[in-house]
């Protein structure tokens, strides 16, 4: 008799226990389904406060005193075009090296210190640009600092500084060729010129060479792994007067090629200019074709602005005379689609 009466009570007991923990359970998930968005939308904030306003290029080149050539070529042409250059010095020298004396500071060992603070300050990098690197170990440093910092937008622009006129430069060796082959793999974007061509793809030097050679060249280099190769100073067949770019877009399988006059005077830096400008302008969303024009001819603009000057050229083309043509637009496009 008491068990049937109490049963009632057992019922709501049960019930109402039930009940207040199901409270309890929804109030808990609900709170904690609160902070976690709650967290998330910090998170956002936090990244958004913290993201870079201005576009991050890392610059790994040497920086020289006089002479306009590396960094004091990088950092003014980025600079201008709108974004922040964080340079990653390979050496420091008084002058450039085609002074007959100079000194030489080899920061091979500061590097990966540099490369450390960063990663603990969380610095994010849009871009990583690469020039003349001194040793095989440098380019391994950069290799791995590239590997560590990359994100899945990055671009990644090396300049595969090896040679010209068919040689290695002084101190240059095999060992050299070997690590640069490796580099060239995690690039997006490469820019050798006819000299370095034949040394990364392991073929001997050929100064003349028709359109299809080049085009099966570039070809062969894209697929080692950057989805856009540039050659430069490349000469035009039976025109010594002319010199061209030629360039290959893996997207889209397409080739282009500008030419435009060959000047007859040498200044050093100008390769840094050009791959400087190409770095700018497709982080400002210029087409490859549009990048080329504005690389050549800006080229153009800086060595005519200093040719008729009686002037050392080892300093390099008058860059201040002509940085602020950056700002404006192409008045004519010279590529042509091969």
């Amino acid at each position: 008799m008491c068990q049937c009466a109490n049963m009632p009570m057992c019922q709501l007991a049960a019930l109402l226990f039930n009940w207040h923990i199901g409270q309890l359970m929804y109030h808990l998930i609900g709170t904690l389904a609160y902070w976690h968005i709650d967290t998330l939308f910090n998170w956002q904030i936090i990244n958004i406060m913290y993201a870079n306003k201005v576009k991050k290029v890392v610059a790994v080149h040497d920086l020289s005193g006089v002479g306009r050539v590396s960094l004091t070529v990088v950092i003014p042409i980025l600079s201008s075009m709108g974004f922040q250059v964080c340079p990653l010095p390979t050496a420091v020298l008084s002058s450039h090296t085609q002074y007959p004396n100079f000194s030489f500071l080899d920061l091979t060992d500061e590097m990966p210190k540099i490369i450390s603070e960063w990663k603990k300050l969380g610095v994010q990098f849009d871009a990583f640009y690469t020039g003349y690197l001194g040793s095989p170990l440098q380019i391994q440093i950069v290799t791995d600092f590239i590997d560590d910092f990359r994100q899945s937008e990055s671009l990644v622009v090396v300049d595969p500084v090896l040679g010209d006129n068919g040689k290695l430069y002084a101190n240059f060796h095999d060992s050299m060729i070997k690590e640069m082959r490796q580099l060239v793999t995690k690039a997006d974007v490469i820019t050798p010129n006819l000299t370095e061509l034949f040394y990364l793809l392991d073929l001997p030097y050929k100064e003349q060479n028709t359109d299809e050679e080049l085009k099966s060249y570039l070809r062969q280099l894209s697929d080692k792994g950057p989805e856009v190769v540039i050659i430069t100073s490349v000469p035009v067949l039976n025109d010594i007067h002319k010199t061209s770019v030629y360039a290959y877009n893996r997207t889209g399988n397409r080739f282009w090629k500008v030419t435009c006059p060959y000047l007859p005077a040498h200044y050093p830096g100008t390769g840094d200019t050009f791959t400087s400008v190409i770095t700018g302008a497709l982080l400002q969303g210029d087409s490859l074709p549009i990048a080329l024009d504005r690389a050549t001819q800006f080229i153009l603009q800086g060595i005519r602005a200093t040719f008729g000057y009686e002037y050392d050229n080892r300093e390099g083309i008058l860059l201040e005379k002509v940085l602020h043509n950056l700002d404006m637009p192409i008045q004519s496009s010279s590529y042509e689609l091969i």
